[in-house]
């Protein structure tokens, strides 16, 4: 089995593969794996199942003991592959609180931060047409 990562990897039954292509991906493909699905609501304004998670997004914890509860997203660590949301925290031993990090895959996007114009470019171009236009 090849060291590096490859781009034109396709695919694989193996699940150390599967492992080594997510381990070993640069940044900016890890970026992609950090995608949430969207709600309801959000999936049929942007024709759009999932989008990537960013600061500043509502998310809802669906899965696991923080299940149901919401917040806003603090910090994205494209390296470790966790979301950290603001009220969910962890007392550690000596009684300090530490922010818990969240599987993204464990999350629903409630509210889509739309400041960024890259970020409302591509939902844009993936929204529905209207009729007439």
């Amino acid at each position: 089995m090849k060291k590096e990562w490859s781009s034109r990897w396709l695919a694989s039954s193996q699940p150390r593969k599967q492992r080594k292509y997510v381990h070993n991906a640069p940044l900016h493909v890890r970026r992609k794996f950090l995608s949430a699905h969207l709600s309801p609501v959000l999936r049929k304004r942007y024709n759009r199942r999932s989008l990537p998670v960013r600061k500043g997004d509502e998310v809802m914890v669906t899965t696991g003991s923080m299940k149901g509860r919401k917040g806003m997203v603090e910090k994205v660590s494209v390296k470790e592959g966790k979301v950290y949301i603001e009220n969910m925290k962890a007392k550690k031993s000596d009684g300090s609180e530490v922010m818990r990090p969240v599987q993204p895959s464990n999350l629903l996007i409630m509210n889509v931060k739309m400041e960024d114009k890259k970020r409302g470019k591509a939902i844009d171009r993936s929204a529905p047409k209207e009729a007439g236009k």
